[in-house]
């Protein structure tokens, strides 16, 4: 009897002691940085797009192939990268629950950043339909071709490579499934 009366005294008294969750980024965005010119600020969000302020601490997140530590505090890190012109920034982080990928083209205009989200979608869909006018209108093959050369400069030129291109394709397809 004393050995039981021992046993649900002990149970009473875990129960007042708590045990840490585990603090992990599932869904994150990237915004501008409202106290640094040129600078991004990568706040960490739930499904609903609401900031978690219980993000604190380090964590590592790969920008455009270079890993970086960043410092979260209320749910809110700061890139102390200068971007001096408009590009593409592929955000990565992995954690316990899996790889969590986002693409931005940061539109640099009169000093404030303006990041727009590129769905991998988007990255099918421009070559896919290029590929299927040309198809459909041999006339097209020739204009089809140009433009095609085209986007994959722009891509190029404003900070997307080729890997991170298909990286980014293959992240969204893990993601549907």
């Amino acid at each position: 009897m004393k050995k039981l009366f021992l046993l649900v005294c002990l149970f009473m008294a875990a129960q007042g002691f708590g045990f840490a969750k585990s603090i992990a980024i599932n869904h994150f965005v990237v915004k501008e940085n409202p106290f640094a010119v040129d600078e991004v600020a990568v706040v960490a969000t739930d499904t609903a797009g609401v900031i978690q302020e219980d993000v604190n601490g380090v964590f590592t997140f790969v920008m455009n192939g270079f890993q970086e530590q960043l410092k979260f505090e209320k749910g809110t890190a700061f890139y102390r990268h200068k971007l001096d012109r408009s590009s593409f920034l592929y955000a990565k982080h992995m954690n316990d629950s899996g790889t969590h990928a986002i693409l931005y083209y940061i539109y640099k205009h009169d000093s404030k950043l303006s990041p727009f989200h590129i769905s991998w979608i988007f990255l099918v869909a421009i070559p896919l339909a290029l590929a299927l006018l040309a198809y459909m209108f041999k006339r097209f093959i020739i204009i089809a071709v140009i433009i095609l050369c085209i986007f994959l400069y722009f891509n190029y030129h404003n900070g997307l490579s080729m890997p991170t291109f298909f990286e980014s394709i293959i992240d969204g397809l893990k993601g549907m499934f």
